[in-house]
């Protein structure tokens, strides 16, 4: 059994969905559930727009790279990572190699409906965080593309539909979790939900 056949990343832009969807794929998986930006926080004590005022974007993605590895070589966990995970070759590779990959793709006009009243995003942080969207979204579609199994597009579904997809696409490809990935047996539950 790889490791790879016991985890599932999501990767995608801030606001995309990847912690609610994350967070409601590892309950009906039976796996556990880590938000990397939220482990970042946990290990500093201080929230994210604090480490990029003390340390930079840098200094935060050093950070994020450390818990992204960690987490992920860890057996049966499913990750929500950072949106700009994808901008270290260090964090591909362990994404690819340790895990089934979903981009959760949004467009940007949503994300920004989505994120405008957050202030715990720096890189919204500008004179036009609306902009700044669509440029991130620029940089980072084709990197996340390169580095997913599959794309998942966000829209406007309900959360039960976007779980069921997900489920769906793992299901089409073969992957399932493996028994040996949980840490206590799932309580038995369909995949898919009417």
């Amino acid at each position: 059994m790889s490791q790879k056949a016991c985890n599932i990343f999501f990767i995608g832009l801030m606001g995309a969905g990847k912690t609610t969807v994350g967070k409601a794929v590892a309950k009906r998986l039976g796996l556990p559930f880590v938000d990397s930006d939220h482990e970042v926080e946990g290990r500093c004590g201080v929230k994210i727009p604090v480490i990029f005022e003390l340390e930079g974007e840098q200094g935060f993605r050093a950070r994020e790279t450390q818990v992204i590895d960690e987490i992920s070589s860890r057996p049966g966990v499913v990750l929500a990572t950072g949106g700009g995970a994808v901008l270290k070759e260090e964090n591909h590779r362990f994404l690819t190699e340790r895990g089934t990959v979903v981009y959760l793709r949004a467009n940007p006009q949503d994300l920004w409906l989505r994120t405008q009243h957050d202030r715990n995003r720096p890189l919204l942080q500008t004179a036009d965080p609306r902009a700044k969207l669509f440029e991130l979204h620029a940089v980072r579609d084709p990197l996340y593309r390169e580095v997913a199994d599959f794309i998942i597009d966000t829209g406007r579904p309900s959360l039960a539909r976007l779980v069921n997809t997900v489920l769906a696409q793992l299901e089409l490809a073969g992957v399932t979790i493996p028994a040996q990935c949980h840490e206590e047996p799932p309580e038995p539950q369909p995949l898919i939900h009417d």
